[in-house]
């Protein structure tokens, strides 16, 4: 059992490498996020036809806001969601709450797959595809806060920064996998197949790679901090009240430097496949592969960024990614709307650079700012209230900006209003490298 340390101790001792036991914790809370964040992001990528199967189809532009008012709603759902399984994460253990949001997203995920159209039951099929975004919402609030918080608490503390950013790598392969299932599909089926049937497969297989990752979490062991805790008698009766009682300030901190992760994810992923053909007149095709090699670079650049934030300190790479999303962001979208193909796939993959580079060190320091007594519902609770304001409307936003001004630049100045608040978080942030978890 390991003695308390204070949170403002540093210990210099000489990083060991992460064991086995390690390796077993990352891997089952990566690969349960993956399944996450398939389901999530899978209604995003096929935006374009369900706009056309469950809105009105008289005016397309109407149908593509409709899908991602929709795709917005879910966020506001985050927020309750993170606090009930922040709440059962901090009361009665990260393990049991992370069980749960994996059902209940699998099963959601599947119900949009059997759902009838709006040919068949009107403004119905409207409807219960927005109950099921919802639900979706709501498990989704508890899964980024709750396997951050598990692998943070499991992680060596020269190695926690690493370790956290493979979780996060597990958002961006979800993400991935959607992606590539839309391109395998539009690719393989072609766009009337995919139209008439084919985008219902997708969250079919959601019921497949749920019992997947239902496993996978069950295999695992709760957390020694939360034991620790336990044993001590020091689980708050509601965590929520603590946390903001005591740590409003390490919200508010957390939620600024969330705005690049939640409104730059999904601008640079979600957003730029639709942006492509929209705006750029790209094809299907090409949109969902410059989306894949998006995540792929992101998913190399998690790790990099994580491993630089144990070596040279989280705030020097906090600084460069937020400055360098500023700098880039008007440019890239330029690319994607005017530049040749080539580049045009190339651009959101440096957008998506930026975000990483920022991502990569970003939970850890939110573990780090805060108390293991509510750790869980103070992630889950500052990442959620940031996706609701900045992440899930992001593409709503976005398309009525170019709808509204005219201006097909327009989104870009959304992506870099995020990464200006991110960078302004940036400065009241204190260096957490090298520091024990605070109990």
């Amino acid at each position: 059992m390991t003695k308390p340390v204070s949170p403002d101790a540093v210990v210099d001792e000489v990083p060991a490498r992460p064991s086995k036991a390690h390796a077993k914790v990352i891997r089952g809370a990566v690969l349960g996020t993956i399944v996450e964040y398939y389901d999530f992001g899978i209604y995003g990528y096929m935006a374009t036809v369900i706009g056309e199967h469950f809105f009105v189809k008289s005016d397309s532009t109407a149908g593509l806001l409709g899908t991602f008012a929709t795709f917005a709603v879910a966020f506001f759902l985050r927020v309750p969601g993170g606090i009930f399984f922040g709440h059962m994460g901090d009361k009665f253990g990260r393990k049991r709450a992370l069980t749960w949001t994996i059902i209940l997203m699998a099963v959601a995920t599947a119900i949009m797959g059997i759902l009838p159209t709006y040919a068949t039951l009107g403004v119905w099929a409207t409807v219960l595809l927005t109950l099921s975004r919802c639900l979706q919402g709501f498990a989704a609030g508890g899964e980024i806060g709750g396997a951050n918080s598990f692998v943070s608490e499991h992680a060596p503390r020269r190695w926690r920064a690493f370790q956290t950013s493979m979780v996060n790598s597990g958002t961006y392969i979800g993400s991935l996998v959607a992606s590539l299932m839309a391109l395998a599909l539009t690719s393989g089926l072609g766009e009337h197949q995919v139209a008439a049937w084919g985008w219902r497969i997708p969250f079919l297989l959601s019921l497949v790679i749920g019992v997947v990752g239902l496993w996978i979490r069950s295999s695992l062991d709760e957390t020694e901090q939360f034991k620790d805790m336990r044993d001590r008698a020091e689980i708050e009766r509601v965590p929520l009240f603590s946390l903001l009682r005591t740590s409003w300030r390490h919200i508010l901190v957390v939620i600024g430097l969330g705005a690049l992760i939640t409104g730059g994810y999904y601008i640079a992923s979600v957003y730029a496949a639709s942006y492509l053909q929209t705006a750029g007149g790209r094809s299907p095709q090409l949109a969902f592969t410059a989306t894949c090699i998006a995540m792929v670079f992101g998913v190399i650049t998690l790790p990099v960024s994580g491993y630089l934030g144990d070596r040279i300190g989280r705030k020097p790479v906090l600084l460069f990614g937020s400055a360098a999303a500023v700098v880039l962001g008007v440019p890239m979208f330029m690319l994607m709307s005017d530049g040749p193909a080539g580049l045009a796939i190339l651009a959101p993959a440096v957008l998506f650079v930026c975000v990483s580079i920022v991502n990569g060190v970003s939970f850890t320091v939110y573990a780090e700012l805060l108390r293991a007594r509510f750790r869980y519902s103070g992630i889950a609770l500052a990442n959620n209230v940031t996706n609701m304001l900045l992440g899930g409307t992001a593409p709503f936003i976005a398309t009525l900006l170019v709808s509204v001004s005219g201006n097909t630049l327009a989104p870009a100045a959304y992506f870099v209003v995020c990464a200006l608040i991110s960078l302004i978080a940036c400065f009241f942030v204190k260096e957490t490298k090298g520091k024990e978890l605070p109990l």
